[in-house]
């Protein structure tokens, strides 16, 4: 069942993307660009992203109001603002807070983590071929021993990488990006040794990758 995001921001260029990115990774979202209305559609809200620079009532005063009235639904904050007085304002409400810019990926695991604090979705059990992936206690097993299979922590972040991005072929590049937090340069193997060593634990044959593919020229991709 989709998770209803109530998505308050009155940037209509950054609002847009958010909006596209979360839906495309499975939520319903309603977004509204001024807190005016916003009570009206806590009921069926699952999450709130409210962005703390807005027309008329500031995000910090809508959060408080929202916080008080449905103090079970969490706020996630969104804010240009770097200072700690306004992260610490912020927090006496809200359960979390992203300063911009920010990753789509970053915002998207946020909200994961806050649906399962408060109980909005069940911890996630991923069933690929002959292992079992616990994400909410970074734990994988090989079902066909019942062991558990010990990744180093790059591999493990690799790992994860593609499967918050099932069927989607990502390329070197963004998996580097992503788990390194640096800039890929053409040529390096530090990503393909990594797969490589990541396989020989993961796959039956690692010559014969059922798991992890190769998409040849491109990148990767983890098939669910």
């Amino acid at each position: 069942m989709r998770k209803n995001l109530l998505y308050i921001e009155d940037n209509k260029e950054i609002g847009a993307w958010v909006s596209e990115d979360l839906t495309e990774r499975g939520y319903h979202v309603i977004w509204l660009t001024s807190g005016e209305g916003a009570i009206g559609h806590m009921e069926s809200a699952d999450l709130v992203i409210l962005d703390i620079m807005l027309p008329g009532l500031d995000g910090f005063s809508i959060g408080q109001r929202l916080k008080k009235e449905f103090p079970k639904t969490p706020i996630l904050l969104l804010s240009a603002r770097t200072s700690i007085d306004d992260k610490l304002q912020g927090l006496h409400f809200a359960d979390d807070y992203v300063t911009k810019p920010f990753h789509p990926d970053e915002l998207a695991a946020r909200v994961e983590v806050l649906l399962r604090r408060f109980g909005k979705i069940s911890p996630p059990l991923i069933q690929l071929a002959h292992i079992s992936i616990h994400l909410d206690q970074n734990l994988i097993v090989d079902s066909r021993l019942n062991v558990e299979i010990i990744l180093t922590a790059k591999q493990f972040q690799i790992f994860t990488y593609l499967l918050r991005h099932p069927n989607q072929i990502l390329t070197k590049e963004q998996i580097y990006e992503a788990v390194w937090g640096s800039p890929y340069m053409e040529g390096d193997k530090t990503l393909m040794v990594h797969i490589r060593h990541l396989r020989e634990k993961i796959e039956k044959n690692p010559s014969q990758p059922q798991i992890i593919e190769t998409i040849r020229g491109i990148g990767y991709r983890v098939k669910q």
